[in-house]
């Protein structure tokens, strides 16, 4: 009976993180409805974010008042969302593995702890400040040597060939992201490596297999589940990354990227970028039509997530 209070504080501390998400969901959804009325299914197919006439009278369209020539779709800003945030998973995941691996088994215990330090001392650095390094270091290197060296070498196949433009784009975009989401998945693998029994790889040495056969055969299998887990979370980092991407993806407007080297716009930077344009509306379609842009970018999050549990579970299923 003297834990009864105890297990319904635990109860209540637990339910308050699906809760808030809950709320989250509501409001948008509740701020967001008169402009889902508005815009319609054209909202995720159209390609043109217009505010129109903001100084005109305002007219009532599809039962909402808008003004003249508002035009809202997103499928732009769901495209360079989509993309920077693959891309930078497919240069993040096979450098956080090989950290990761490195930081496990390629040590010494005395230096094992203090580069392990630094790579988790990367995932607090703010997001603001890769972007400033983006910005003056990136972008010039992309535009002077990583962009032709790419399109040199690469030239014949047609996403890295055509203009390269200022460095400002999906490319810079991605590598900022990819950075930012290293630290996240390379400290989540190795402290999973760390935890894989010594019997596992006291069995595969038994074999004749060498260290790499051991790492590679023995023990990432044996973490594969929380491989995945780890990708899912650095996505959902690339996801919902705002600034650092706003000051490298060149803030391109209805604009579909027709190299890696284009300039882009994802949905979290374009909220922030277009914000303080959108409460010029009188009235207030276009911020609530960011709210939309919100709403859909929080689905994304939700529906990644469960794909996560999904694999994450069949992952564990099949290992069984």
């Amino acid at each position: 009976m003297t834990l009864r209070p105890f297990r319904i504080m635990l109860v209540l501390a637990t339910s308050l993180i699906p809760l808030a998400l809950l709320a989250i969901l509501v409001f948008l959804a509740k701020y967001s409805w008169p402009a889902i009325h508005f815009n319609g299914w054209h909202f995720l197919s159209g390609h043109t974010w217009n505010l129109g006439n903001l100084y005109a009278n305002p007219v009532r369209q599809r039962g909402q008042l808008a003004p003249i020539g508002a035009n809202y779709g997103i499928l732009v800003f769901i495209v360079g969302t989509l993309l920077t945030s693959g891309i930078a998973l497919l240069i993040a995941i096979p450098v956080s593995i090989g950290v990761a691996v490195f930081l496990a088994e390629g040590l010494k215990t005395r230096l094992r702890g203090a580069l392990s330090f630094i790579v988790e001392l990367l995932a607090a650095v703010p997001s603001v400040v890769y972007g400033l390094w983006g910005y003056v270091v990136l972008t010039p290197l992309v535009a002077h040597d990583l962009g032709p060296g790419l399109r040199a070498v690469l030239g014949f196949l047609p996403v890295f060939s055509g203009p390269i433009g200022s460095g400002y784009g999906l490319l810079s975009a991605s590598i900022v992201l990819a950075l930012m989401v290293v630290p996240i998945i390379a400290a989540t693998v190795r402290d999973a490596l760390a935890q894989v029994p010594p019997e596992t790889k006291e069995a595969a040495y038994a074999l004749g297999a060498t260290h790499f056969e051991v790492v590679r055969f023995a023990m990432l299998p044996t973490v594969r589940v929380n491989i995945i887990g780890a990708c899912i979370l650095g996505l959902g980092r690339a996801l919902g990354e705002t600034m650092a991407v706003l000051m490298v993806s060149g803030g391109a407007l209805n604009y579909f990227p027709r190299n890696i080297y284009s300039p882009i716009t994802t949905m979290a930077s374009f909220i922030v970028s277009q914000l303080d344009s959108a409460m010029q509306d009188p009235t207030g379609m276009a911020v609530r039509s960011l709210a939309e842009i919100a709403l859909i970018l929080f689905i994304i999050a939700v529906i990644t997530n469960i794909i996560a549990r999904l694999l994450t579970g069949t992952s564990r299923h099949a290992s069984l």
